[in-house]
């Protein structure tokens, strides 16, 4: 029940997320490179196979929001929140930007996270530029 109400809230929070300008910060590829070099934390939540696809940015750490469906995994949310605290500034990286955007909305607007960065174009973005990357293990 609790897993229904809250891809019922993510499917709200996308749908709304197109109108309003969001409560992060966007970051071009350039952003990223700084925030990186200033060891901000990089989550890339995209899917296992999608990291062997493209590659991963050095120094992400992969942590799954969503299936293939697009439903929440279970537990994201607490490991989330139990590797990166509120007060801590953080980076998110998806293929092109949209399932961050969501994650971002949600962990500024319900969770009270302070300092989020959302890789505007994604890991799309960044191999688009010919930018490097490393096959995850």
């Amino acid at each position: 029940m609790l897993f229904r109400l809250v891809s019922l809230v993510f499917a709200v929070i996308l749908l709304s997320a197109c109108s309003d300008p969001p409560p992060y910060t966007n970051v071009d590829n350039q952003g990223l490179q700084q925030l990186l070099e200033s060891s901000v934390t990089l989550i890339d939540i995209r899917r296992p196979e999608e990291w062997h696809e493209t590659g991963v940015v050095e120094g992400s750490r992969g942590m799954t929001f969503v299936d293939a469906s697009g439903r929440l995994i279970p537990g994201f949310l607490d490991t989330f929140s139990a590797k990166v605290s509120p007060d801590q500034p953080v980076v998110l990286i998806c293929r092109t930007g949209n399932r961050t955007d969501v994650l971002g909305r949600h962990l500024v607007e319900k969770m009270g996270y302070s300092q989020v960065y959302n890789v505007r174009d994604g890991i799309m973005g960044w191999l688009g530029e010919g930018r490097p990357v490393i096959r995850p293990g």
